[in-house]
């Protein structure tokens, strides 16, 4: 039987429920968004004429819900567009819709008969080959399937997403005792290739892998600081960045998720577990309990273990609580000997991770036993809730935002010599992880040349991780010797059948001069030697835009002529990307800022993943886009229109006020989605939702191109001239004289306009590109010659905020 997902039933428009049903619109998957009706109408309803049988009534929840998903931030949809993609209704008149989708999601409340009765009705609506999952965070899966037909049971499985859906990147899909093999495989190319998901396959324990593991993590903290007798925010100090944590650290993420949530999962957990060895770890203690009884249940009550307040001034206040005396004080600055030096070590985090370790202080003490239980839990816990320690790694990091796994985070102190730690504390190791010792696996992972391997305690050895050719790893193929060239700020690498990747590698990406070279040299060795060429790299920012601290330094030495130069061969880079003969596929992700939004939008087609923020933000430091991005942003809202359009008549000013609105406001997309709202991302390109397989399919697109592909023809700009300019200076004159702007930017956007009218030249002029750069660079030299732009772009480097000046 094959499957193909076109349409999913969500079943409960909760938080969850319409937050998932948000993310399948994102990857362009309609949806149907089903809850119960209320109980009963209210006064509010009659007065407002509604009667039980009046749909605004009956679809209330799954309406409300979907309401919350459009209010949520961060917000839970690519573009508030996609929400016509859903469709709300209810159990009880619209169960029917589930007859044509092909997958259904339950998210309904925690209450297995409850569960098991809807499922009794969707199990006599759907298609043979619709697939039916739950996203039950902790009741069996068996138990939901127990009263299942023998069919439904080989099409039934767990599908558990993290919250927020399209924001955290962990699925958990649970096979049921039934569910067919060629089912478990579908879901997980769907969840990955289609929703971005990092899929982890799970058995059907108690809370799964991730809030297993999570749970015990965060119970652990809890007991090293009670035992240690420590502050709050010395613990948070410790067990956050420098551990590998996120920066809400400990405490700061219990208060994003819930006191109260956090205790019903360790709750569960407790019940569920009967012999789990460190179960009483999961009792709430005293001060959880005296919090949720003062319902101080973190950000969703305005305080929990921290609180945000104003002093008397008025100004903003963050107190943490002294759980000694339960009451509220301003935080302490912890300084931790151990952690300075791991900060100052040199090398990756692994190496100051050793440091920390390793240390003599109470930093470091916390370090060593907090990090060891979590290494025997998680050991103790393969078979039982994974097979490999390969799932519980990833979990930890899809799930939780760890840095490293913690078989990873092991291996990265040593694993011998974590396992002497152990002993010293007292701590029962794990005989699997002493056997392993003995025969000489001194690792969990290991790199050979075929690949990385991971420790199998089942079969005691090491078993090669299985490839995925959708992923496409550039360290990996560099260190396989595929670099074709490369100086200190980019690589161009071979990703195979005749296509190249250009990766940037400078502090942030930003664009400087050896980078500029390296595009310029890349498209000649395309034009010779390559079918094509893609431009990403791994990094969370695509690139943030040009180094502004090394223009700042040259225009402070008053070097014109090198800006001028810098600025052009930037241009002229561009450029020649646009016009290869060969197809150039840019794929942003991340913050694509500035020149970096300008090399984004000069390839042939732009493969941008669906978290890509991009946008032309120079006017925040008083400046104006320089490598095209003006240019280029006039080609493409103008690039539709007739042929004779322009001379009939045709009135140009809403498409280039859309234009200068973008760069005179600075604005940066949300989403790739949002990105083509704005006119940076055509919308005939697609957006890809996996980052693990963005290369690959910006490389498809190159190899989908290649056949055909020719360069495009030179465009010409048809331009407003002064008549735009006069319109720009009415609208600024009214929005200074509002004080929404100051003297200084009504300077910086009168330069845009002038840009966006082609200069001194009357209305229906046709303009080429070329002479929109000139303007452009004009524009930008011009700009740094100006003190108050100096002293704007000096306030960003100190402060990372613009100045109104």
């Amino acid at each position: 039987m094959s499957y193909e997902i076109k349409k999913v039933g969500v079943l409960g428009a909760g938080v969850m429920g319409a937050t998932i049903a948000a993310h399948l619109t994102n990857a362009g998957i309609e949806c149907c968004l089903l809850d119960i009706i209320p109980f009963e109408l209210t006064e509010a309803d009659k007065k407002k004429g509604l009667t039980e049988k009046s749909p605004a009534w009956r679809n209330r929840f799954a309406e409300n819900g979907l309401a919350g998903a459009l209010k949520s931030k961060p917000s839970a949809f690519f573009t508030k567009k996609n929400a016509s993609m859903i469709k709300t209704g209810n159990f009880e008149d619209n169960l029917n819709w589930l007859a044509d989708v092909d997958l259904v999601i339950e998210v309904v409340i925690e209450n297995l008969k409850i569960k098991q009765d809807l499922f009794a009705k969707v199990e006599k609506i759907v298609k043979d080959n619709c697939i039916v999952t739950t996203n039950t965070s902790g009741i069996p899966i068996k138990d939901i399937s127990a009263k299942f037909g023998p069919k439904l049971r080989e099409r039934f499985l767990g599908m558990h997403f993290f919250n927020p859906p399209r924001y955290m990147k962990l699925l958990e899909i649970i096979p049921g005792e039934k569910t067919k093999k060629a089912v478990v495989d579908f879901m997980v190319k769907f969840s990955e290739s289609v929703l971005g998901k990092g899929v982890v396959i799970c058995k059907d324990r108690p809370n799964f892998i991730g809030n297993r593991i999570g749970s015990f993590d965060m119970s652990n903290a809890a007991h090293v600081i009670f035992s240690k007798g420590l502050k709050i925010e010395e613990l948070d100090a410790i067990i956050s960045k420098p551990l590998g944590r996120p920066g809400s650290a400990v405490f700061g993420t219990i208060d994003l998720v819930g006191l109260d949530t956090g205790y019903h999962v360790s709750k569960n957990l407790y019940d569920a577990v009967p012999d789990d060895e460190m179960r009483e770890y999961f009792k709430p203690n005293e001060i959880t309990l005296k919090m949720i009884e003062n319902k101080w249940l973190g950000n969703k009550t305005g305080q929990g273990y921290y609180k945000r307040t104003k002093d008397e001034k008025g100004k903003k206040l963050k107190l943490v609580l002294d759980y000694k005396t339960m009451e509220y004080v301003v935080p302490t600055k912890p300084n931790f000997e151990s952690i300075d030096a791991a900060k100052k070590t040199a090398g990756g985090f692994a190496d100051k991770l050793k440091v920390l370790f390793n240390g003599t202080d109470v930093a470091a003490e916390v370090a060593r036993e907090y990090l060891c239980r979590n290494f025997i839990y998680a050991a103790n816990r393969v078979p039982e809730i994974s097979n490999t320690i390969v799932g519980i790694d990833n979990a930890m990091k899809w799930g939780y935002n760890h840095q490293l796994g913690p078989f990873e985070t092991w291996d990265a102190v040593g694993v011998k010599e974590a396992v002497e730690v152990m002993k010293k504390l007292k701590l029962k190791v794990p005989k699997k992880v002493e056997d392993m010792l003995k025969t000489k696996h001194k690792s969990f992972y290991v790199k050979k040349k075929d690949g990385t391997y991971y420790y199998d305690f089942a079969k005691k050895g090491y078993v090669k991780l299985e490839d995925n050719p959708k992923i496409i790893l550039l360290p990996s193929l560099k260190e396989r010797k595929k670099i074709v060239k490369n100086n200190s700020a980019a690589t161009l690498v071979d990703i195979g059948d005749g296509v190249v990747c250009l990766e940037f590698h400078t502090k942030m990406n930003a664009i400087e001069e050896d980078l500029t070279a390296m595009l310029n040299e890349s498209c000649d060795i395309v034009e010779k030697d390559f079918v094509g060429m893609v431009v990403a790299n791994h990094a969370t920012n695509f690139s943030v835009g040009a180094n502004i601290f090394l223009a700042l330094d040259a225009a402070q030495k008053k070097q014109w002529d090198l800006l001028g130069k810098a600025v052009e061969a930037l241009q002229n880079a561009n450029m020649k990307m646009k016009y290869l003969s060969k197809p150039v596929v840019t794929a942003p992700a991340g913050m694509a800022l500035g020149g970096g939004c300008e090399m984004a939008i000069h390839g042939a087609r732009c493969q941008p993943h669906g978290e890509t923020y991009i946008g032309l933000v120079e006017v925040g430091v008083g400046l104006i886009p320089a490598g095209g991005g003006v240019k280029e942003l006039m080609v493409r809202c103008t690039e539709g229109i007739p042929d004779g359009a322009v001379e009939d008549g045709m009135n140009l000013q809403q498409i280039y006020a859309k234009v200068f609105q973008n760069i005179a406001m600075a604005k940066v997309s949300t989403s790739a989605a949002e990105g083509m709202e704005l006119g940076y991302i055509r919308k005939t390109d697609s957006i890809s939702l996996s980052r693990d397989q963005h290369i690959w399919d910006a490389k498809q697109v190159v190899l989908g191109l290649a056949g055909f592909y020719k360069k495009p023809r030179p465009a010409m700009i048809p331009v407003m001239g002064e008549n735009f300019r006069g319109m720009i200076d009415a609208a600024l004159y009214g929005m200074r004289k509002g004080n929404f702007v100051s003297d200084y930017d009504v300077h910086v956007s009168r330069k845009v306009a002038y840009i966006i009218s082609g200069g001194d030249c009357p209305e229906g002029t046709w303009v080429s590109e070329q002479e929109i750069l000139d303007l452009e660079r004009e524009a930008f030299i011009s700009l740094l010659g100006e003190a108050k732009t100096l002293e704007r772009i000096i306030h960003m480097l100190n402060t990372g905020k613009p100045l109104r000046n």
